[in-house]
């Protein structure tokens, strides 16, 4: 196998992620067999317990990894499902390192970071690429270079190049802030983390020279010379209008990012396949149409400070851009604090449609009840998204049933009307506190109800090649004349099926069940223009070349 290993410098957030998913779109496209993976250097075992306004959305894997949302962008980038292996952690490295101590696997040996770590470190990345039967490995290291807990791993990196020179390269994404006092790029900080490299024995191959800017020929020239590189390994990449832009960028005509790092590992070029496709699909994303729509985003991972992040809910994000892009239609969508509804600061007037998506605990829960209720009340086109699928069916128990004491036990264990309540092997997670990796997770099997709007809306939109949402995670289920479908979860409470005849008499409609008729997966409402909710999680396996059914079916709504 070879290797691509990524980093980054100066500061966090520069798109070291949409650059390693670019490069594996166009490693692909050329034929190659080619994985992805993260690797975060927290002492958290998985993203699943981390504060999303912080670390950003937890993205789900099909076979049940609660990991970074780069693994998001990497599927989106080369539409494959990928694996938990292609998700690696600190926590995992010691703890597996001490396991193994326990356990006398060391046979006596002094433990020590070296070799005992960095091995660790070496064996989990070389098992992303065999899982995935893949040829070429790109790494991508989490944080900026310099940061003193990521000191191990690259250490890792050094001796693997030091082992097998000719089978790995190292790629930077460094920064050049520009100055608008002086009216110029500076090169310095960038300069400065290739030199934080050098002194860990490290010398990359090719720069990726982020900026706001494009970066002038003078200063790609200065920063190869004092960073001992070839002028043509520095890839100048400002800002674009869009990620989905990113690979053609990196696709110039003799100054291709994929032929570059093939040549450097000794591979053949082979020609691209399907680029005209991605390349039309870019076009079409931020391209400005006669049709927009405005949608509200209703939840509460927004602020982190005095600032206002979308990352929490990347995903979702991006599903509506795919499907907006097929459509040919603009989405507009604007954050609702769903506390901003509770004390009236905000109202949903003057939205053509409503998504509340995934959420955690009691705060905020009224004003995702205040959003359902408003799309029920006056036919806006509603989106709930696991937990938002639990505010629909509580706020249709208390204004439709008449239960106005229904609640989700999560927000209310004394509840008297527990319509929405613990999954049974939840329980005994929870009195011991086990929380971490413990909750429903990963693709499960689906029965659609016959002549619902879920139905519809993945017969109409759901045919494309290789679609996710028809890719079992181990053996298909038995469909009984139905059709299935398999979708990702990542959740601990459900539908209480004590409720469910009570619900279906008030015209309530469980379109989708587990195949055991135990699991209530998806909820609709009659004669409303679009109202669905899913316990399950449709934006992660969104993807540009293959937008989601059910994000087409919603935007499609507010067409109409």
């Amino acid at each position: 196998m070879k290797y691509i290993f990524v980093s980054g410098g100066v500061v966090s957030g520069l798109g070291k992620g949409i650059t390693v998913a670019s490069l594996a779109f166009l490693l692909k496209s050329r034929g190659y067999k080619v994985t992805p993976t993260k690797i975060d250097m927290y002492f958290n075992v998985d993203a699943g317990t981390l504060r999303p306004q912080e670390h950003g959305e937890v993205f789900v894997t099909h076979d049940g990894m609660e990991c970074d949302e780069d693994l998001g962008h990497y599927e989106r980038f080369v539409h494959e499902n990928l694996k938990r292996e292609n998700y690696i952690t600190a926590g995992q490295i010691y703890g597996e390192v001490i396991r193994k101590e326990r356990a006398f696997e060391y046979g006596g040996d002094t433990v020590d970071v070296i070799p005992h770590v960095t091995d660790e470190i070496l064996k989990r990345i070389e098992e992303s690429g065999k899982v995935n039967n893949s040829e070429i490995v790109i790494a991508e290291y989490g944080g900026t270079v310099g940061e003193y807990k990521n000191g191990i791993f690259f250490e890792a990196y050094r001796i693997l190049k030091l082992k097998h020179p000719k089978d790995v390269i190292h790629v930077h994404v460094t920064y050049l802030p520009y100055l608008s006092n002086v009216g110029e790029l500076k090169s310095k900080p960038a300069q400065t983390s290739v030199h934080v490299l050098n002194s860990m024995g490290i010398q990359p191959e090719i720069i990726i020279a982020r900026s706001e800017i494009p970066i002038d020929k003078k200063r790609l020239d200065k920063l190869a010379l004092f960073c001992n590189i070839a002028p043509d390994r520095v890839f100048s990449v400002p800002d674009l209008n869009t990620i989905y832009d990113v690979p053609i960028l990196f696709h110039k005509p003799q100054h291709h990012l994929a032929s570059t790092c093939l040549n450097l590992l000794n591979l053949g070029n082979k020609k691209h396949k399907n680029f005209k496709n991605w390349q039309e699909m870019a076009v079409k994303v931020t391209k400005k149409f006669n049709k927009e729509v405005k949608v509200a985003m209703v939840g509460k991972y927004f602020a982190t400070g005095e600032y206002q992040l979308s990352d929490s809910y990347v995903s979702v994000i991006e599903s509506l851009r795919h499907s907006g892009a097929k459509l040919g239609v603009n989405v507009k969508t604007s954050w609702i604090d769903s506390e901003d509804l509770e004390n009236r600061k905000k109202t949903l007037e003057g939205f053509d449609g409503i998504i509340v998506p995934q959420g955690w605990g009691a705060r905020g829960t009224e004003g995702k009840l205040i959003a359902a209720k408003y799309a029920r009340e006056n036919n806006i086109p509603y989106l709930g998204l696991c937990f938002g699928m639990q505010m629909a069916t509580i706020e249709f128990a208390r204004g439709v049933m008449g239960l106005t004491d229904a609640n989700t036990t999560e927000a209310n264990p004394r509840t008297k009307h527990p319509v929405i309540h613990v999954m049974d092997s939840q329980i005994e997670y929870l009195k011991k506190r086990q929380y971490g990796g413990t909750i429903r997770l990963g693709a499960w099997p689906c029965i659609v109800k016959k002549g619902s709007v879920l139905e519809k809306s993945y017969l109409e939109f759901g045919k494309a090649p290789n679609a996710p949402w028809f890719i079992p995670r181990d053996k298909k289920a038995t469909n009984h004349g139905s059709l299935i479908i398999y979708e990702r979860h990542r959740h601990r409470y459900e539908f209480n099926n004590k409720y469910k005849k009570d619900f279906e008499k008030a015209g309530f409609t469980i379109s989708g069940t587990s195949p055991d008729g135990e699991l209530v997966e998806a909820i609709e409402l009659k004669n409303h223009k679009f109202f669905v909710g899913t316990q399950f999680h449709p934006e992660y396996i969104s993807r540009p070349l293959a937008p989601h059914p059910i994000f087409m079916s919603f935007l499609t709504s507010l067409l109409t």
